[in-house]
């Protein structure tokens, strides 16, 4: 299991780090001492386990747990016993160490991770996922069936009871909802970021303060729909 380190004291990193050596299976590929460096780098690999401190100054272990769209396991190491009951709130936590950490608890912890890991059924995509229909999809237009890859949709706007998809030809009128065609667009092409709007974020030209550009459309972008834009970003 390819596994990441985050905890602001450098020693704690390295307890963490040589308890992995003990179990064969754990490769610890990369080490951080911020939440932020590691968010980054999940933005391009993805891990099997997070080891977590709780307490870190600016961006705290639970507010970079719900940063993650699709986390790995977690199991959190802390000091601190007081957060125990809110850690189970979320379910890619699995485990929650309290430092110091013995080797004989890690051992128990990373078997519960590799028991929970085996447990998991194959991932797929069914009842109408965008990924189980391949890459279009087919909209009725006047009784026509009209097929549009996914790579020639720019962006998705609501209009009261229809919805307008825009293309890189033209623009099609869809008696629909956002919620609906939201169902039927692959995750990793299609982001919403407004009450009103799902944009293809492979589309994107330019972000400035609350909009986003495509083509020459310029759309908004809600406060609440920001931070998972941001996520999305490859920041460098």
């Amino acid at each position: 299991m390819n596994c990441i380190i985050i905890d602001d004291e450098a020693a704690a990193r390295a307890i963490v780090a040589q308890l992995c050596t003990s179990i064969p299976e754990l490769d610890v590929i990369e080490e951080f001492s911020n939440a932020i460096d590691a968010i980054k780098f999940l933005n391009q690999q993805s891990v099997d386990l997070i080891f977590l401190d709780i307490h870190m100054p600016g961006f705290t272990g639970f507010d970079f747990v719900q940063t993650l769209k699709d986390p790995p396991k977690i199991v959190l190491t802390t000091s601190d016993t007081n957060f125990a009951i809110e850690a189970y709130e979320y379910e890619a936590i699995v485990d929650y160490l309290v430092k110091p950490i013995t080797p004989e608890r890690f051992t128990k912890s990373i078997q519960k991770v590799k028991n929970i890991i085996a447990q998991q059924p194959s991932v797929t995509k069914g009842d109408g996922g965008a990924s189980s229909v391949g890459e279009d999809l087919y909209i009725n237009i006047d009784r026509r069936l009209i097929k549009l890859t996914f790579d020639e949709i720019l962006f998705i706007e609501a209009k009261g009871d229809y919805i307008d998809i825009k293309t890189t030809k033209e623009t099609h009128r869809v008696h629909n909802t956002l919620k609906k065609i939201k169902e039927k667009l692959p995750e990793e092409l299609f982001l919403q970021i407004h009450r009103s709007y799902i944009i293809n974020f492979t589309k994107i030209i330019d972000i400035e303060d609350n909009s986003v550009l495509i083509e020459k459309s310029v759309i908004p972008i809600s406060r609440s729909n920001r931070p998972e834009l941001m996520r999305r970003l490859n920041l460098l």
